[in-house]
């Protein structure tokens, strides 16, 4: 299946108003995290009250997103979506007015983990949405891996395109306009498309909770995939932060954000090529040697003596990225309950977000330490212990689906075949 056929195939099943609607959505996560470092940074001159402000809100998002996510499973995702979508939308125009007021860093601080608590789950939903719609959609086992492996393809694409185009959205905007107008510009896109993701009428319903071992999500299959999610953060942190300090380094900061969307850009080709591999070529077996890949291709990182030289290094990089986040996400649709689905989803991406934010942290001390090369150990570090775990800890027969003759059963899937213990 090719990258058309992949965006076709998801097309025919919910048609692009959804798609649209989930990416433009998804922009404001980025778009605040690094809006709110410029604002903040601008408005008081000082960097470290900058970076616990939009600290803050990324660990509000942490703690908020999966409860968010839970009450959407239980009681659909229209309301969550909406009220959270509008509220956060305010909370963040109310951060803006606080530090155009010059209001302390306490009440900043504070404002900016409520903004982040409030944060609609977008991603975790769509995936959530995309399972439920393609269990209904197709029939054969077949047809119904494909239509998975397309969908988690799709949704990874769109999280790299958000990441990469939201801080970009905020130079622009700060440049046209002021700092100030790129935090807005986020809560403008989180209140209207918000709510367009939350009235579309593909909004699941939701579904009571499940008895015994279906409805747990603390199990061996779903925990053991926090980890490489949480390596893949700080992979994240440490490419940012090196790409960033060798640009500045070189007499080229400017270029930097160019240099990293071409991470971005091949990794989302790389991701939707991966809804055309055989079936036979396991969620497991991919992880693994995404993985592998990872690790491997840190290390021209470490020989390119050049912006030219890092550029193609950092192209060749991102063919690994996009299978290995497209993986991880296809093994939590398999080993997640379906009656908490969006969930599993939100609590796994926010050890992606708390990896993103302690390599940040520590990749800029390396930086300050050892150069763009301290930095570039992280990411290499990051990847090798994603390795590890995906080879030494994940067993496979943890995600091996199980057809069974009523795929409604809440007890379908991975979840279904644990023991108490979970094992």
């Amino acid at each position: 299946m090719s990258p058309l056929e992949t965006l076709r195939r998801m097309d025919a099943i919910a048609g692009w108003p959804l798609l649209t609607a989930t990416f433009l959505a998804r922009l404001p996560v980025s778009m605040a995290l690094i809006g709110l470092l410029t604002l903040v940074a601008s408005a008081t001159g000082s960097v470290a009250v900058a970076g616990i402000v939009s600290g803050a809100f990324a660990l509000g998002e942490t703690v908020g997103g999966p409860l968010i996510a839970r009450f959407a499973d239980r009681h659909g995702q229209r309301r969550p979506v909406l009220v959270t979508a509008l509220v956060d939308a305010v909370l963040i125009g109310l951060l803006v007015a606080a530090v155009a007021a010059d209001r302390s860093p306490a009440v900043l601080t504070v404002l900016a983990a409520l903004s982040g608590l409030c944060m609609p789950q977008i991603g975790p939903m769509a995936r959530t949405r995309w399972v439920g719609l393609i269990r209904a959609a197709d029939p054969r086992a077949t047809d119904r891996e494909r239509s998975l492996a397309a969908a988690m393809s799709v949704e990874g694409v769109l999280d790299e395109a958000a990441f990469v185009l939201g801080p970009a959205l905020v130079g622009v905007l700060t440049v046209t306009l002021s700092p100030s107008a790129s935090v807005l510009g986020a809560a403008v896109l989180i209140g209207v498309f918000g709510t367009v993701f939350a009235l579309h009428p593909t909004a699941p319903p939701g579904t009571p909770p499940a008895r015994g071992a279906g409805g747990r999500i603390a199990t061996p299959a779903l925990m053991v995939i926090a980890a490489p999610m949480f390596c893949q953060g700080l992979f994240f942190g440490g490419m940012s932060t090196g790409v960033t300090a060798f640009a500045t380094d070189s007499g080229h900061g400017d270029l930097s954000g160019l240099m990293y969307a071409l991470q971005g850009s091949s990794s989302a080709v790389a991701g939707l090529l991966m809804a055309s591999l055989p079936v036979a070529f396991t969620l497991p077996a991919r992880v693994r040697v995404a993985a592998g890949a990872l690790f491997l291709l840190t290390f021209p990182l470490y020989l390119a003596d050049g912006a030219v030289a890092l550029s193609v290094a950092i192209l060749a990089l991102g063919v690994a990225i996009g299978p290995h986040l497209v993986s991880l996400f296809g093994l939590i649709e398999r080993a997640a309950p379906p009656s908490r689905m969006s969930q599993s989803m939100a609590l796994i991406l926010s050890f992606l977000i708390l990896g993103q934010s302690a390599g940040s942290v520590v990749a800029g001390s390396l930086a300050d330490a050892y150069g763009h090369q301290g930095a570039f150990a992280l990411a290499t570090a990051g990847a090798l212990v994603a390795v590890a775990v995906n080879t030494l800890v994940m067993r496979s027969r943890w995600y091996a689906r199980r057809e069974e003759a009523a795929p409604a059963d809440p007890r379908e899937g991975i979840s279904a075949t644990l023991g108490p213990d979970g094992t």
